[in-house]
């Protein structure tokens, strides 16, 4: 059996952390920034943790395990 693909959109989009969690950006900071006030665009620009309900499926993706 070959091996198994993560699926490379994923696995540039997600790192793991070195507790085994997906870290991820956070959408909004490309464009339209001007009604986004200051504190926003900079929360923005922080990685945040993908949340747990989530992080099995994106895990598979960017693993392949």
């Amino acid at each position: 059996m070959p091996k198994m693909k993560s699926n490379r959109a994923s696995a540039k989009r997600f790192k793991v952390t070195g507790t085994g969690k997906l870290k991820r950006e956070k959408a909004g900071r490309s464009h339209i920034l001007t009604k986004k006030t200051p504190k926003n665009k900079r929360q923005l620009g922080t990685a945040t943790l993908v949340d747990k309900s989530d992080a099995g499926r994106m895990k598979r993706l960017v693993l392949a395990e």
